[in-house]
């Protein structure tokens, strides 16, 4: 697991907001440079795309590049660095709806829209589940993700701190079921084998172990067809059923 916010904050923000601000995006001195930050960034998200986050270096990085490993640090000052610059860069990408643009008429559609942008982000790079977000640095991908969650709620009336709560709550469910779906899906495609068919290969313990009077419960609903479903569309209803009741909540509470 890697961390976010590991970097120097007063070198990581001129870069988090390089078009949104005078920071050049180019070394301060010197002939104008080859390559930009996005072309840093960029690459270094191909390549978790494609060896997955421990293949990231800022050797491999200044390699596709065809650059020298110093040449790249003056655009990204460190790993730790360039680990924020990939997970705001996708935030971006999510394109959610800002202040004016047209979206959803509910709010509960609207935080739908929000789960299936954030899910989309995870299959397409699953190693975003392997960065820890606990300490972020405050970058424009990071805002618009939480303005955009908070302005679905304000309609609702809520305290300003249950507000703040309840997108807390949204936010964590959301990323916490996308990165565990994610995962799944990229352990079928890095090991050819569907997650169905570990499982069975694995049935020994319900053979041989399982005994329905110590686990009443789990046998009543195994016996009912409550574990019918395979692992793909039972992660994919248990993230719909959640979220939902989550939402019948914080509606409950307004």
């Amino acid at each position: 697991m890697e961390h976010s916010g590991t970097g120097d904050p007063d070198r990581i923000l001129p870069l988090l907001w390089r078009h949104h601000a005078t920071s050049p995006d180019r070394p301060a001195a010197g002939r104008r440079p080859k390559l930009t930050v996005d072309d840093v960034v960029g690459t270094a998200i191909a390549i978790a795309d494609a060896d997955g986050l421990a293949a990231v270096s800022m050797n491999r990085v200044a390699t596709a590049l065809g650059v020298g490993t110093m040449t790249l640090y003056t655009y990204a000052p460190s790993k730790g660095e360039l680990l924020d610059l990939m997970v705001d860069a996708l935030l971006v990408a999510k394109a959610l709806p800002a202040p004016g643009e047209p979206r959803p008429a509910s709010w509960r559609q609207q935080i739908e829209l929000y789960a299936e942008a954030t899910l989309a982000q995870y299959h397409l790079h699953p190693w975003l589940g392997q960065i820890s977000t606990v300490r972020p640095p405050i970058g424009p991908g990071m805002l618009a993700d939480s303005e955009y969650v908070l302005s679905t709620l304000v309609g609702l009336k809520l305290s300003a701190r249950d507000t703040t709560a309840a997108a807390d709550a949204i936010t964590a469910f959301v990323t916490a079921t996308a990165a565990t779906e994610s995962e799944a899906a990229d352990l079928e495609r890095r090991t050819g084998q569907t997650n169905d068919a570990w499982w069975g290969e694995r049935d020994r313990p319900w053979q041989e172990y399982f005994d329905p009077e110590r686990y009443p419960t789990m046998n009543t609903i195994w016996n009912a067809g409550g574990f019918d479903s395979s692992t793909g569309p039972a992660m994919s209803s248990a993230h719909a059923f959640g979220l939902a009741r989550l939402l019948d909540g914080i509606e409950a509470s307004a």
